[in-house]
């Protein structure tokens, strides 16, 4: 039997670099036997690599069948990626790259948010690279006098959630904001919900359903422990499940994604969809799989026959 021969994109010029490069790792590891694994590694300056040296991305292509791609939203955003992959017209796995990249800009992707009527988080954002009069401490002065603290702040695309900051403090603050301003052109400062925080994978065309809500997984204080199934009530697990779905098509996006939750005294919060959720072996898509009974290669054998047929 031919095996169908997988080219596995990792790396890629993001602060997600090594994120990404484990992520390859997981998924070249359980890939099932009928696929031919193949390493492609693209460096931070977004030069390709075959067999552990530099190589054009039409010959990379001339050996592959599919690519599954764990390259960040914002790496095939701000790299020739995502015109090198619709160039070559080869199919790969996750949603098409300027989807990802709107899913992966939380500025863009809360405004569709709201216009599908999610409830989310108000935040106030500052435009680090457009703005050259920015200064770290007026812009700490404004959230100070506009939001209560505690405060979260985020690099509006690129960075994992564990580039989030939690600042109880004036000074925290500032130096949440130092750092944020490194990794993304704008930064989103929101105000922390108090509630229980929650992640749900989805997947599409899977079980009979057209996109097929995981349970949620409970998040441990640490955002990266978690508990799976989750210990809520049957019908928080339902509308966690309903707003996953519905995230993942408000974003138009495309086989698996997962997004982030918080269940406050006022209602059910979200607070991001991941289009390149981690797919590390004890990472929380990988564990709600396991949680209904689909092993992981199954869910790559699954995805990678969505990209071959083309859906």
């Amino acid at each position: 039997m031919v095996k169908a021969r997988v080219g596995v994109l990792r790396g890629g010029a993001s602060h997600d670099y090594r994120a990404s490069l484990a992520m390859g790792a997981a998924v070249l590891k359980h890939l099932p036997a009928t696929y031919q694994g193949n390493d492609i590694l693209i460096d931070r300056s977004g030069v390709w690599h075959w067999k552990g040296v530099p190589a054009s991305p039409s010959l990379v292509a001339r050996q592959v069948d599919v690519f599954w791609n764990v390259l960040s939203a914002a790496a095939g955003d701000t790299s020739p990626v995502s015109g090198i992959l619709n160039q070559l017209g080869l199919p790969y796995t996750g949603s098409e790259m300027a989807v990802a990249a709107l899913g992966g800009n939380r500025i863009l992707a809360k405004e569709v948010f709201r216009r599908a009527g999610f409830r989310v988080p108000s935040e106030i954002v500052f435009k680090v690279v457009a703005d050259q009069s920015f200064k770290v401490a007026a812009a700490a002065r404004e959230v100070f006098d506009r939001i209560s603290p505690p405060w979260v702040v985020k690099p509006a695309s690129g960075g994992s959630v564990t580039s989030f900051a939690l600042a109880k403090t004036f000074a925290q603050l500032v130096a949440a904001l130092e750092v944020a301003k490194k990794l993304s052109r704008s930064i989103l400062v929101e105000p922390y919900l108090r509630g229980c925080q929650a992640v749900c994978g989805v997947v599409d065309t899977f079980r009979g359903q057209t996109t097929y809500a995981l349970p949620p997984v409970e998040l441990g204080s640490d955002n990266q422990t978690g508990i799976c199934p989750a210990n809520f009530g049957a019908e928080e697990k339902r509308e966690i499940e309903t707003l996953a779905i519905a995230a993942h098509r408000a974003l138009s996006l495309r086989h698996y994604s997962c997004s982030i939750f918080v269940l406050t005294a006022q209602g059910i919060y979200l607070l991001e969809t991941n289009s390149s959720p981690s797919l590390t072996h004890d990472s929380h898509l990988p564990r709600a799989l396991a949680a209904v009974g689909c092993p992981y290669p199954h869910f790559l054998d699954h995805v990678l026959s969505l990209a071959l047929n083309k859906n």
